[in-house]
């Protein structure tokens, strides 16, 4: 069969196309990318921050990312947004455009990644070259001690690319900054050393609404509620734990929660009950199915 030029060409893109696939599929994430990404993350999530000695890694992972990028070593997806997440810390311009194009490379090669980062190399990018952010991903402290974003140009990407991007809209953003101002429960329990206060407060504060000055979510008050448990102040945490229960009847960790502390004080058919209304909220919830027919 005669092939003309264009059939024979159309052949040929997609051979090229199945190499360059099969190539960059066999293509190994490049081991030193991934264990400086892998330390510049747990070193920022550790509880004590040693901020000379992380400013100091920062700098030599930076030094040697920029070599490998510059030496072409970068490979795959996940060594441009590992190399990302290194230049993303670094100090100035330079670093902070290397990160956007590191991310955005990522992404192209594989949408699967977090697409938050490049939102935030892009914002970041934007800061440090005095120049308003667009996703609205960067904050800053103000005299008085708290959070606030800084400043942005709205009108340059619409909430549906936010959303791409895996950032809150607008509006999710304005409330994001008035919940990261509220006072923790945790600092007010310290300061009187008194749970039933604490108690108190958390349901006058809930009363409040929006109005609240204090962060009283489910997720916050079932951390707090754990952290008691973690310090053997089991009766304190059992009454944070049950609170949340009343204040939130329609989640089912908050019955899981409660559940687990009725069984660390040995109320076991208490502990039960609790644990069929979280599997009766929750049905995929395991822990509470598996603990239910212990307790037979």
């Amino acid at each position: 069969m005669i092939q003309t030029k264009q059939q024979y060409m159309n052949k040929l893109y997609i051979s090229l196309s199945l190499i360059f696939v099969t190539c960059t599929c066999l293509a190994q994430t490049n081991p030193e990318l991934q264990r400086m990404a892998d330390a510049d993350q747990s070193e920022r999530m550790s509880g004590n921050i040693n901020w000379a000695e992380l400013n100091k890694n920062d700098g030599i992972r930076l030094t040697k990312a920029t070599k490998l990028f510059n030496n072409g070593a970068l490979k795959t997806a996940k060594d441009y947004y590992n190399a990302g997440i290194i230049f993303q810390h670094g100090n100035d311009t330079i670093a902070s455009k290397m990160a956007v194009e590191s991310f955005k490379k990522a992404i192209e090669m594989d949408s699967t990644l977090n697409r938050w980062w490049y939102a935030a190399a892009v914002d970041r990018d934007l800061m440090r070259r005095d120049e308003p952010q667009i996703y609205g991903t960067q904050y800053i402290g103000d005299d008085s001690g708290k959070q606030k974003q800084y400043k942005m140009d709205t009108t340059q990407v619409s909430d549906q690319e936010r959303i791409y991007y895996r950032v809150p809209t607008l509006t999710q953003q304005k409330e994001n900054e008035r919940i990261i101002n509220l006072k923790k429960v945790f600092f007010y329990y310290t300061g009187t050393n008194s749970i039933d206060k604490t108690i108190d407060l958390v349901k006058t504060e809930f009363k409040k609404g929006k109005e609240s000055e204090y962060y009283i979510a489910e997720s916050d008050l079932n951390n707090f509620g754990y952290h008691l448990m973690s310090q053997n102040r089991l009766e304190d945490s059992l009454k944070v734990l049950k609170l949340n229960t009343e204040l939130y009847p329609k989640a089912a960790n908050t019955w899981d929660s409660y559940g687990e502390i009725l069984l660390k004080l040995g109320k076991e058919k208490e502990a039960v009950n609790a644990y069929k209304k979280s599997l009766k909220l929750d049905p995929n919830n395991e822990n509470a199915r598996n603990i239910i027919e212990e307790h037979k």
